[in-house]
């Protein structure tokens, strides 16, 4: 096997993965709700077709004798590369093991989704139990970790660990407390003009506009509405996004709608002739969060990006906001107060959501603690962390999907993601002449234009902090997002 060879069947790999995508996609967004059971099972043949496909020995000997080419280029290279780890990742799992884990995926969605229309946690515990215990068995399997949660940060994070991340915690404590502290002496924001009566078809209009605003090309996506907002891609040419409305809270779609156009923004700007190659895929959950934290945000909650967008708003919505200033609703949408509900916090408090998550995963794959247990634990971490205590389950142990999707070390990158963002965008301010004066007139052409150019484009070509060191000149650190933070409330309560 060449390598124009062996890019051929990536792409056939690709294929078969992205119609797991449209199937999954669907089962989310329109499949009737007594169609699962024939659904689990085609998604569950397609996961085993392409578990095999990707360790056939042929094929695992093929990477390794690429991986002697010495004509190949660095970026070849880096494929191989990285491909041969996925190969050699995948051959420590039997095809039953994957058929196994795609069928229990599956039964742990229904069952999360039945136990959240419920309010029942019960209803959906038995099969995370399962889940759970297949994950373990994940970690086992994968081996060679001084921790049995690394491998699961590794899927999605590479080269992330438990003792990096404890430690990036401990800082996100130390320096975000005294920010905390320092906020709730400000004066108390009035945010309750998000929560009037906004007309669920006007919300759905104005969140259309707010993606081609930022640049998300819908003739090759769409939105459409799920439990839990979401981003699917089954190419750079077709990349679907998810939201959802409350006729009593505006924020609801707003946050969701950009967070999750971010995340699009990123797929639909993979380059298409690495199609199926590492090359031609994003380079790690933290930096795909990056994408949607810095559009939701270092933008969207930002004063350059409203005062273009707000008058706009008030015309769409004149009885809820007509009377409010300008600053008013600035101080709304970046109201600081704990809350129970992860997608609605604001960028302090959010971190302590994820803390949270991070810490029961944690002990869950390293079985300090069982599923039987997970709602006293996470009730009491709430407590602890954010002075509030669920009522229902829908507000606390039901409110997220990752877990029914079996992606145990997820959390942790919307952390990353965050800090990652704030880096980025401060570099792309020093980059971009004037560039905030640009998006103050509603113009976010260069600043996608140069998320393309500096991380896009670059698609899986080196690691997360190797990028973060090329485009920013640092590796990951918390001081652009720190001192981002302080510049927005300083100027939101001592300018205006």
């Amino acid at each position: 096997m060449n390598y124009s060879e062996y890019k051929n069947y990536m792409s056939k790999i690709a294929d078969v993965g992205h119609s797991i995508a449209v199937l999954s996609w669907d089962k989310e967004v329109y499949m009737p709700s007594g169609s699962s059971r024939f659904r689990s099972q085609q998604v569950a043949t397609l996961s085993g077709i392409a578990h095999e496909m990707m360790t056939r020995s042929s094929f695992g000997g093929s990477l390794k004798k690429l991986m002697t080419d010495e004509s190949l280029s660095p970026k070849e290279k880096n494929n191989v590369s990285l491909t041969l780890k996925e190969y050699n990742k995948a051959t420590q799992f039997s095809e039953e093991f994957v058929i196994k884990r795609s069928m229990l995926t599956s039964e742990a969605f229904h069952a999360w989704v039945k136990a959240k229309e419920e309010n029942n946690w019960l209803t959906y515990a038995p099969a995370l139990e399962k889940l759970v215990d297949l994950k373990r068995e994940e970690a086992k399997l994968l081996g060679n970790a001084d921790h049995p949660y690394d491998n699961m940060l590794d899927i999605y994070e590479p080269g992330m660990t438990v003792k990096k991340l404890d430690q990036i915690f401990i800082d996100v404590r130390e320096r975000l407390l005294p920010l905390l502290e320092k906020v709730r002496n400000l004066p108390r924001v009035d945010d309750s003009f998000l929560f009037l009566d906004y007309d669920e078809n006007k919300q759905w209009d104005y969140g259309i506009d707010v993606l081609k605003a930022i640049g998300y090309n819908f003739s090759m996506g769409r939105q459409d509405k799920s439990a839990h907002p979401f981003t699917t891609s089954f190419s750079p040419e077709d990349v679907r996004v998810t939201t959802r409305l409350k006729k009593d809270d505006f924020s609801y779609m707003l946050w969701s709608t950009i967070h999750e156009g971010g995340h699009a923004l990123y797929e639909q700007g993979l380059p298409t002739s690495e199609y199926g190659l590492p090359s031609g895929s994003y380079m790690s959950l933290g930096i795909h969060e990056s994408q949607s934290r810095l559009w939701e945000n270092n933008v969207g909650r930002d004063f350059d990006f409203w005062q273009h967008q707000f008058t706009v708003l008030q015309d769409i919505f004149p009885s809820q906001l007509g009377k409010v200033s300008f600053v008013d609703f600035m101080k709304a949408i970046n109201k600081i107060e704990p809350n129970l509900i992860r997608t609605e916090a604001d960028e302090l408090h959010y971190h302590f959501h994820v803390m949270i998550r991070y810490e029961i995963e944690k002990k869950l794959i390293g079985g300090e603690i069982e599923v039987k247990d997970l709602k006293d634990v996470w009730n009491d971490m709430y407590e602890e962390y954010l002075g509030l205590r669920p009522k229902t389950d829908e507000e606390g142990i039901l409110q997220d999907i990752h877990w029914s999707h079996g992606s145990f070390g997820y959390f942790p990158t919307y952390s990353l993601g965050s800090f990652y963002a704030a880096q980025f965008f401060e570099q792309a301010q020093n980059d971009i002449y004037r560039l905030n004066e640009k998006i103050e007139r509603g113009d976010t052409t260069e600043l996608l234009s140069w998320l393309r150019q500096n991380i896009h484009e670059v698609g899986h070509s080196m690691e997360a902090e190797e990028l973060c060191n090329k485009v920013t000149g640092s590796g990951l650190q918390l001081d652009s997002f720190i001192n981002y933070i302080e510049k927005k409330f300083t100027r939101m309560y001592e300018e205006y």
